[in-house]
């Protein structure tokens, strides 16, 4: 009532010195005072759902657990909750593994977001990916509010997927590695054209595992495939207009033995997640220039940037001390050369054959 009755007295002052003629004074006695109103923000729409840790204890608990989350069926919304409030497939549950369940089963994947469900900065912006290596997740967003929430498995410690802001260049629903022909990514979507960074289905076993890629269980990477926007190129394959814009926030702290800090959460709100307050401006990444492929480096725009990225790495402690980098290896290439070598083995030893006769 009090409240209400402040309003009331505001708006009455306002009438009166506009009606006076006087506009300026009004505008600068609403500024003055607009604080004392207490606006209301738009509330978060998803609830406060708490976590509990649960230790699988044995063979007889992981069978109770796998019968009360559907283990038989992927597509089942309580599977879909506790794979990704887990970050891992079901068949990487194991006895004596420390777990995390809902102390209440939604069956609704978005209700366990540690992103908010409005992003206020991002109001203005078609959409949105934003992703914490931290925490093995992202988010998407339409115009600020989270429409999607998502695990994924990124880059293990000498192949990260470095903090930056990306976007989304080009997709392919079956796509098999130009590094190495034996990697068969599903629904595969690069997000860095030099880095060969991509979101795609692939094994999810609960932590950092991929050579810099986001994997994605398969009914995500299928729902990421058909939502986002992709890049528009001009004649000579120069980006004109870029797709949807990703923001990668964080690091993984790989000095954890096993899996991450999504387990010490007590709920879907304690995650320290640091939103951008300029999405759009958000740092473009520091990717080494030895994990960008030989072939590739000729197209980066700011050489120098990649060149002394490691040093910029090991300086913010993204990179432990005495970690090493992998650098890019492209398997094709030494496989081709290891059969030209083979046949022209071949082809000398069968004309030594030739020569003896």
């Amino acid at each position: 009532m009090e409240k209400l009755f402040k309003i009331l007295l505001l708006a009455f002052a306002i009438g009166t010195l506009a009606s006076c003629g006087n506009d300026r004074d009004a505008e600068a006695y609403f500024e003055a005072n607009a604080q004392e109103m207490e606006i209301p923000k738009e509330e978060d729409p998803i609830p406060v759902m708490k976590f509990i840790r649960h230790h699988i204890k044995n063979k007889e608990d992981l069978n109770r657990i796998r019968k009360e989350y559907d283990f038989s069926t992927k597509s089942s919304p309580s599977h879909k909750v506790i794979t990704t409030m887990n970050r891992k497939e079901f068949r990487f549950f194991r006895v004596g593994d420390t777990i995390v369940v809902p102390e209440v089963n939604t069956q609704k994947v978005e209700d366990y977001s540690i992103f908010p469900g409005i992003y206020p900065a991002a109001k203005d912006i078609s959409k949105l990916i934003v992703l914490s290596n931290k925490y093995q997740c992202y988010a998407c967003y339409e115009n600020g509010k989270l429409v999607r929430y998502a695990a994924t498995n990124t880059g293990k410690e000498r192949t990260q997927t470095y903090p930056g802001r990306y976007h989304t260049n080009w997709k392919k629903k079956k796509h098999r590695s130009s590094l190495d022909s034996t990697w068969v990514m599903p629904y595969n979507i690069n997000f860095h054209l030099q880095a060969g960074n991509a979101f795609h289905q692939f094994t999810m076993p609960g932590r950092p595992a991929s050579h810099s890629c986001a994997r994605q269980f398969m009914h995500d990477a299928q729902w990421l495939y058909d939502w986002i926007d992709l890049s528009k190129f001009d004649e000579t394959r120069a980006v004109r207009e870029e797709g949807t814009t990703v923001l990668v926030l964080d690091v993984f702290d790989f000095s954890r033995p096993k899996f991450g800090p999504w387990l010490d959460l007590a709920d879907n709100k304690s995650a320290d997640i640091q939103l951008p307050a300029d999405p759009q401006n958000f740092e473009l990444p520091f990717i080494p220039i030895n994990q960008i492929p030989h072939g590739a480096r000729g197209a980066l725009k700011d050489k120098e940037r990649h060149i002394h990225a490691e040093d910029t790495l090991r300086a913010r402690g993204w990179l432990r001390p005495g970690v090493k980098i992998t650098s890019s290896v492209n398997f094709n290439a030494i496989r081709k050369r290891k059969r030209a070598a083979e046949e022209a083995k071949k082809k000398a030893e069968e004309a030594a054959k030739m020569n003896q006769n």
